[in-house]
């Protein structure tokens, strides 16, 4: 698990050099929220028209190549307690101009700067010395993570701190609760939610450092390398504490496609000969996963898991308290990721259901950071996309049009995969559904209590059910590489868990009193009423699970102060019929 990690801003200066905030491209939410279509429409719009303007300039892939030079203009200092504020952005002043720094801890005091030009990080390692350590060695590996050593450490002893620590962990699932009980309108929830949980600007620019350390490590071997984020850190549904998905991408290296020169003769370079890619694959990672084990600055835990369906490297960044993930090659990842960008930018409502779907969903244990049987966060993805596809009219177009509407330098082809669909969000017409998050949150939950997973799979290329082509219990059709089902590890116990849970969620948002505040106590009401834990949720391992009833006793508890307004609130009277199904 990855490290509490606190970030630490600092006082506002007079830094220059703009900001590119990634969350510019998210919604942030407001302290009040019209629900009434009218408002709904005329936010959606004004929204729509910041984010094509924001799109235009930087498209997905665009963006991360603006991060990641902005990491590469940036250095990781490790610092003692107390550290003076002033006198330490001075001294490193004097190595070039600085655009930003802020400060955090995990596993020590740690402060990123960025400098605005990339000099300024030769200019400071030039001034950087090699620790001289008693009884001991040391692996002469230079990084830009470095520390900042006290010459007179007594000048500080009575310096007192000026850094503001701000919290930069999820915050605790009854933290959550108590704040969304607060709100006005189940809208208002969602998009809370959503900016209480999504990765700040200062968490962003950390992760892309982490990423540019790592290429540093492993162009010793590949100087041409790039690694690149994909998944979470980047596809705008990220949670603080997530993990780190990198990939080393050595489809940049020259000479790959290069023509034969004219002339007699052609010269080419020798190179160790495998039998497959994937053995390729996994000797490139071997080799690199030793370097990082070996030589990788704070970098512990390192498992080499080769044999997996995609391979990898993993392990724990201390300085930064990121559990991360590298691959390599995994191209069609940062598709999934792009695509999954786009969909967030095209409307609000998009980012706002995931982030609920995935927090509902973690506080009854229906995802996990364990593998497992669980149903993934990227499964719940595709599902919320699939039903927002399916709303009349559809508020998201499906990937088999927006494949239609790919410019002809959108067109890609990965391992045999149609991997096309347009990047340009302005070549989008914007969806004239006006809908409420309060009315599509009960729609999605009463759409899969319905849903017919024994029979049918869920598929955002056609946007439409099909017919499952194996016995899988919940059957996704990978929207690139499509033989695949990317649910193929959920069982069938997962399965109904999720739809039990689904079917109770849709009925307590349909009980009177659930869409507005219970009063001034705060008492959950809403999304809110809907994170409380479980009744069903067994503690310990060995225990029996206690079959869960038509209306469980967390939600008679939750609508007892409805009994005296509405006594038949609490029975079983108010539930919608649903539909009964083998799963």
């Amino acid at each position: 698990m990855a490290a509490s990690l606190w970030m630490c801003r600092l006082r506002p200066r007079a830094l220059k050099g703009p900001l590119k905030n990634i969350d510019n491209l998210c919604f942030k939410s407001q302290s009040k929220h019209n629900t009434s279509s009218v408002a709904v429409k005329s936010e959606i719009a004004q929204r729509k028209d910041q984010t094509d303007t924001i799109a235009e300039r930087n498209p997905f892939y665009v963006l991360q190549e603006e991060r990641l030079e902005q990491a590469e203009r940036s250095v990781l200092i490790n610092c003692p307690p107390k550290t003076n504020e002033k006198k330490f952005l001075k001294h490193l002043s004097s190595h070039g101009e600085i655009n930003t720094c802020f400060f955090y801890e995990s596993f020590g005091t740690y402060a990123l700067v960025e400098f605005s030009k990339k000099e300024s990080i030769a200019s400071l390692q030039e001034g950087t010395i090699i620790p001289s350590i008693q009884h001991e060695a040391t692996v002469p590996f230079k990084s830009r993570l470095v520390s900042l050593k006290l010459n007179n450490p007594g000048d500080l002893s009575s310096v007192p701190s000026s850094i503001q620590c701000l919290r930069q962990s999820a915050i605790p699932i009854n933290e959550l609760v108590q704040r969304l009980s607060g709100a006005d309108t189940i809208d208002q929830q969602l998009y809370t939610l959503t900016e209480t949980y999504q990765l700040t600007e200062d968490n962003v620019r950390l992760r892309f450092l982490v990423c540019s350390l790592l290429k540093d490590i492993a162009a010793a071997y590949f100087p041409e390398c790039t690694v690149k984020l994909f998944g979470s850190s980047v596809n705008g549904f990220g949670k603080l504490g997530c993990d780190l998905d990198m990939f080393l991408d050595l489809d940049g290296i020259s000479g790959r496609k290069s023509k034969k020169t004219a002339g007699p003769f052609t010269l080419e370079y020798q190179m160790k000969r495998v039998s497959s890619e994937r053995a390729a694959t996994q000797k490139i990672l071997s080799v690199i996963g030793e370097c990082i084990d070996q030589f990788g600055p704070g970098c512990v835990g390192v498992q080499k898991i080769l044999n997996a369906r995609c391979p990898l490297v993993r392990f724990a960044h201390q300085p930064s308290g990121f559990q991360c993930d590298l691959t390599a090659n995994n191209r069609i990842a940062i598709k999934s990721s792009e695509l999954l960008y786009l969909y967030g930018s095209l409307d609000a409502r998009v980012r706002a259901l995931v982030f609920t779907v995935r927090c509902w969903a973690r506080a009854h244990a229906i995802t996990s950071s364990i593998p497992g049987a669980w149903i993934t966060n990227f499964s719940l993805a595709m599902m919320v996309i699939f039903f927002l596809q399916k709303r009349d009219p559809p508020i998201i177009p499906t990937l088999d049009q927006l494949k239609g509407l790919a410019g002809p330098t959108d067109k890609q082809l990965i391992e045999g995969h149609d991997c096309t669909f347009v990047s340009n969000i302005n070549r989008i017409n914007t969806t004239e559904n006006t809908e409420t998050l309060e009315q599509l949150l009960k729609e999605f939950f009463e759409f899969y209590g319905n849903f017919s997973f024994s029979k049918m799979s869920i598929n955002i290329r056609k946007g439409k059910e099909q017919s499952k082509p194996d016995v899988s219990p919940l059957h996704i059709q990978n929207p690139f590489e499509q033989p695949l089902n990317v649910s193929k590890n959920v069982n069938q116990t997962q399965l109904e868990r999720f739809v039990s849970l689904a079917r109770d969620s849709a009925w307590i948002l349909q009980q009177d009193g659930m869409s507005h505040p219970l009063g001034a106590g705060a008492q959950p009401w809403g999304l809110a009423a809907l994170l409380l834990p479980s009744a069903s949720q067994t503690g310990g391992k060995g225990k029996k699970r206690r079959k869960r009833e038509p209306a469980s006793e967390r939600i008679k508890s939750l609508l007892e102060s409805l009994k005296n307004n509405k006594p038949n609130s609490a029975n079983g009277n108010g539930r919608r019929n649903f539909s009964t199904q083998s799963h």
